[in-house]
């Protein structure tokens, strides 16, 4: 007894130092990639474009620190430990952490800025830390005379959840970004003297290994292939569902951390050392795949909170099942990390196919609907019963393949011909039924079963969007999400994800000069420029952020100076250039529309140079907050001028903004009113809104509101700082819903 608990300690006391190393590259590989890209938002804005860069920049990275990791594996492990000791005391010279300093021109897109300007910034660290997991396993495998080293990858990706989930719960909140760079940078010293640590316990004379007589037969160029292909389709769908989640079902704040912290879950779960979860999540992977695809193809707009957490649980089944399959195929330990590279190849091309090529191709997500396809062609599947198995192992498959195809014939011919295709709860439950039954019955005949999985991706949903795609200029996707232009009974109305951001009444030169929505001429905004000529005179200076469908252009009276920032040139073609919505041609042609991010371009802009400000720049219901911080509104404040007026429109419905206006209000010496609009039932054209007017002028601000009760005191929150380009947290802002 007691030499088996001696046995078990030197066991830990050889594995714990590499553990330790592991989990702590992992963390701080997975701190910075959302640390980073808060630090770029007030230079570059735009934050889904920013993050969807960045991810491309650190799978670019990781796959260039897997290769530099399989390249001096041909050293001896002492050598490998201090080359490696070499090129982390280099990349130190990059600390603390932090941006180089780089101006973005005016113009530039943050898809072409952020990877130049990331890789400028961190390549470096990144670089060496993220190729520190496969040395170090390698190192671990020699240490320990030949060990599986496959399980501590698990922890590799343990500890990559723990950073991704640890900032926006923890670091965030509690730190400004200054010292979340110094936190940043003490653990990479950390890292180093842990590596360090690692590589005394390295044997002094240990061969080359694949020189080496005993070293494993090297993987065929269709085994690394299938590796790729296993590590692409995950990470292509993890990022595509970021994307459809955030386009088609929800917008929240900081959405992209559960599928990204899902995906690295998923590593833990298929390389862990017990097998029970892997094997039990791959088995029912065919059946997940085929219900939750055609589940959220469907999807339910009125309940979006389910819907979102089918499209992760699908994303995660699918992970596991595919990196499952990838463990039961990893090489030996001395081919470790030859296999690293090639997991790293199919993770770097997932992420340029989802968010580079697809972006440039689609007009929708469709690479969300492809890559669950591509998921049930590779999952490993087994017959449901074993007299399925002989039917589509006997005589007569041929007859039960025909069988299914003609039952997906017949649904799709319901689907074209009937008067209101199969829309309606009652048709889409016997639909889902229909098609269910038909998929497990088809697990384990792939075509068979592929054929159910894409019929059911296409008529929960696919054809509706490719009905729209079909439509000339109904839908059109940029590097900052997919507009939808839809046509209802006398109107016309742009859809930004889940979001309106415009709706024009159509018929008459009247109706189409009417504001409509969030502007219509009772709300807040509404009610500033109408007193435009009695606050400024005739000759009123607005500034105008957000484009839109160009609504409050038709506010715009002669004598007046307007212009608009706008960051998304397909917003600007689609409100000025397709002749779709016809407020700028009717109210204000020619307008002069400053491209690229607000704060940019109001930064560039003379003092004193507007009379008004109208804030109003979401993209679907995600918050810019660099254009809510401190530092913002001193730009918004020296371009006012003493006198001017903002207007601030915090409609959102997962976020209370009011606290945060009202404390950088406070901070920045602004008088601040806000105005919650509520339309009658009568006004269907107008949208409930709340905009908060704020002036550094008592006096203008009190002459704009005029006394009407309906101009309330805004709602501190004791202890909320105002957020800063330092510091900023959605947390304490989240709604109860």
């Amino acid at each position: 007894m007691a030499e088996a608990s001696s046995a078990r300690a030197r066991w830990w006391t050889l594995r714990a130092p590499f553990v330790v190393t592991i989990l702590t590259g992992s963390f701080l590989l997975f701190l910075v990639q959302p640390m980073v890209a808060r630090m770029a938002l007030p230079r570059l804005g735009g934050a889904p474009a920013v993050w969807n860069s960045a991810m491309l920049v650190y799978q670019a990275l990781l796959f260039g620190g897997y290769a530099y990791a399989h390249a001096i594996g041909r050293l001896r492990p002492r050598h490998q430990g201090l080359v490696h000791l070499g090129v982390l005391l280099l990349a130190a010279l990059w600390l603390p952490i932090g941006l180089m300093n780089a101006q973005l021109p005016m113009g530039a897109q943050p898809a072409l800025w952020v990877p130049w300007l990331l890789v400028g910034s961190i390549g470096p660290l990144f670089f060496a830390v993220s190729a520190q997991a496969p040395l170090v396993q390698r190192w671990f495998s020699v240490a320990s005379g030949g060990q599986d080293p496959y399980a501590l990858y698990a922890a590799s990706n343990l500890g990559s959840f723990a950073g991704l989930i640890a900032y926006p719960l923890i670091v965030e909140p509690a730190l400004a970004v200054h010292a979340q760079s110094l936190l940043w940078s003490g653990g990479y010293v950390l890292l180093a003297g842990l590596v360090l640590v690692c590589v005394t316990m390295l044997p002094r004379r240990e061969p080359v290994a694949p020189a080496a007589p005993q070293a494993s037969m090297a993987p065929d160029r269709r085994q690394v292939a299938h590796w790729i292909v296993l590590a692409l389709v995950p990470s292509g769908l993890m990022l595509a569902t970021s994307t459809y989640i955030t386009t088609d079902i929800v917008a929240m704040p900081l959405l992209w951390v559960l599928p990204l912290g899902l995906y690295l879950l998923s590593f833990t779960v298929a390389f862990a050392e017990r097998r029970e979860v892997a094997d039990f999540i791959t088995r029912v992977a065919p059946i997940t795949i085929l219900l939750f695809g055609g589940i959220i193809m469907g999807g339910y707009q009125q309940r979006p909170l389910v819907n979102l957490m089918i499209a992760l649980m699908l994303l995660f089944v699918a992970s596991v099942a595919l990196h499952t399959l990838m463990y039961r195929r990893r090489p030996a330990p001395d081919r470790l990390t030859g296999f690293y590279l090639a997991m790293s190849t199919g993770g770097a091309l997932g992420g340029v196919f989802a968010g580079l090529i697809a972006p440039v191709v689609f007009d929708w997500t469709y690479e969300f609907p492809l890559l669950i396809l591509a998921a049930g062609m590779l999952v490993p599947q087994t017959y449901l019963l074993g007299s399925l198995r002989n039917l589509w192992l006997g005589p007569h498959r041929h007859y039960a393949l025909a069988a299914v195809i003609a039952a997906l014939a017949l649904l799709f011919g319901v689907a074209v011909t009937a008067p209101d295709g199969l829309s309606g709860n009652g048709a889409q439950g016997l639909l889902f039924i229909v098609i269910a039954a038909t998929g497990l019955a088809s697990i384990g005949a792939k075509p068979a079963y592929l054929a159910v999985l894409a019929s059911a991706l296409i008529l929960f949903g696919g054809y509706r969007s490719l009905a729209l795609s079909i439509e000339p200029g109904a839908r059109v996707r940029s590097y900052f999400g997919v507009y939808t232009v839809r046509d209802g009974t006398g109107l016309r109305e742009l859809d930004h994800g889940t979001t309106v951001h415009g709706i024009q009444l159509r018929g008459s030169v009247e109706r189409e000069r009417t504001p409509t929505t969030y502007y219509a001429t009772g709300s807040g905004v509404g009610q500033a420029m109408l007193a435009l000529p009695r606050l400024y005179g005739p000759h009123a200076r607005v500034g105008v952020v957000g484009l839109g469908t160009g609504t409050l252009s038709c506010y715009a009276r002669a004598g007046q100076d307007w212009r608009f920032y706008e960051i998304d040139p397909a917003v600007i073609h689609i409100a000025r250039d397709t002749g779709q919505f016809t407020y700028l041609a009717r109210c204000l042609p020619n307008p002069v529309i400053r491209l690229g991010d607000a704060r940019i371009s109001l930064e560039n802009e003379p003092s004193n140079s507007l009379d008004l400000l109208a804030l109003d720049a979401f993209s679907s219901d995600a918050v810019p907050m660099h254009l809510m911080t401190r530092e913002a509104f001193a730009t918004y404040a020296r371009v006012l001028g003493p006198h001017g007026m903002l207007l601030v429109h915090i409609s959102n419905r997962f976020l209370d903004l009011e606290p945060v206006v009202a404390a950088v209000a406070r901070e920045g010496g602004w008088h601040v009113a806000q105005f919650n609009y509520r339309p009658s039932a009568l006004q269907a054209d107008a949208s409930a809104s709340v905009w908060i007017a704020l002036s550094r002028d008592p006096a203008l601000l009190t002459t704009f509101t005029a006394g009407d009760p309906d101009w309330t005191a805004l709602h501190t929150r004791p202890g909320l700082a105002a957020w800063t380009d330092d510091y900023s947290s959605f947390l304490p802002l989240l709604k109860d819903f």
